[in-house]
């Protein structure tokens, strides 16, 4: 089966790696990690949140990260935005791209945000459009799209019946997303089978996390499928609050290994990353989760 010849990466440690930890990063080096991975050569950052800092504290300096960071040419800088406040922060900020995100289980959406999915993705339709209006890309995430941490398995219909809604509000880019990473390469393929026979498969990405090791295996699985866009997070930075054990989004440098192996350009310096990682991990005060990342940095010591 052939494969994409190219992959975009968005590199989402800024945002999605960085929101669950529970010591305050300086928003210096925030800003810094965004510059450097920009250099890098991400055509795609997610950079900050507009959510209430009462549910992520660790998001409350998005405006100033946005306001310090070098901008790229060509790169895109994303933002998650819940609703209209959120939205009006991202226009202030100069942010190329919305993320707006809705779940494919109902039970997620009532225990979470205490209503049904139609309504919670209803709730986005005038984010959408004032976006579209000013110009701004918009992206929509569906969270749990391979099994939920409260009612088990999800339907794939319910997937497909989210991106159908994201279609119908004229979302640029749809994430399906494995929030907890109990996805696996066969319900991949069912899932993205599912999705790209209702949405252009150049318009769907693959996020997925690690927590059973399954991360690179359902990338493949979902290249296999013509997908050609997937979120990844230097040193595998970030975690699901919802699932109890769940570790971070697939680490960057691992994917890059793979694709690299393959024969896939992704654009982005590979060495670069490592030293990102490497540094992001020093900064936390803790090992990072990547394995290409953690074997490379070690055989430069030696």
């Amino acid at each position: 089966m052939a494969l994409p010849s190219r992959v975009k990466i968005v590199e989402v440690s800024p945002r999605d790696g960085l929101q669950n930890e529970k010591e305050f990063v300086p928003t210096g080096i925030k800003v810094e990690l965004v510059n450097r991975l920009s250099a890098a050569g991400f055509p795609n950052v997610e950079a900050a949140s507009f959510v209430s800092p009462k549910w992520v504290p660790q998001m409350a300096d998005g405006a100033d990260v946005m306001a310090r960071i070098e901008r790229r040419p060509g790169t895109i800088y994303s933002v998650l935005t819940p609703n209209m406040k959120g939205f009006e922060g991202a226009l202030a900020a100069r942010a190329d791209e919305i993320v707006i995100f809705g779940a494919a289980s109902e039970a997620f959406s009532q225990k979470n945000i205490n209503c049904s999915i139609a309504e919670s993705i209803a709730r986005f339709e005038p984010v959408v459009q004032a976006a579209r209006e000013a110009g701004i890309r918009v992206r929509g995430s569906i969270s749990c799209a391979l099994g939920c941490p409260y009612q088990g398995e999800v339907p794939v219909e319910a997937v497909v019946d989210v991106a159908q809604r994201y279609l119908a509000m004229q979302v640029d880019e749809i994430d399906v997303a494995d929030t907890i990473g109990v996805g696996n390469p066969k319900r991949v393929r069912e899932v993205m089978a599912a999705v790209t026979r209702v949405v252009d498969p150049a318009r769907v990405s693959g996020h997925f996390h690690d927590t059973y090791g399954q991360a690179l295996a359902n990338i493949l699985a979902a290249l296999e499928t013509n997908i050609s866009i997937f979120h990844t997070s230097v040193a595998g930075l970030g975690g699901c609050p919802y699932a109890k054990g769940a570790t971070g989004n697939v680490a960057t440098e691992d994917v890059l290994y793979m694709l690299r192996g393959l024969d896939i350009d992704t654009g982005v310096d590979f060495d670069a990353v490592v030293d990102i990682g490497q540094w992001m991990s020093a900064h936390l005060n803790r090992k990072g989760s990547s394995r290409a990342g953690n074997a490379i940095a070690a055989k430069r010591a030696a």
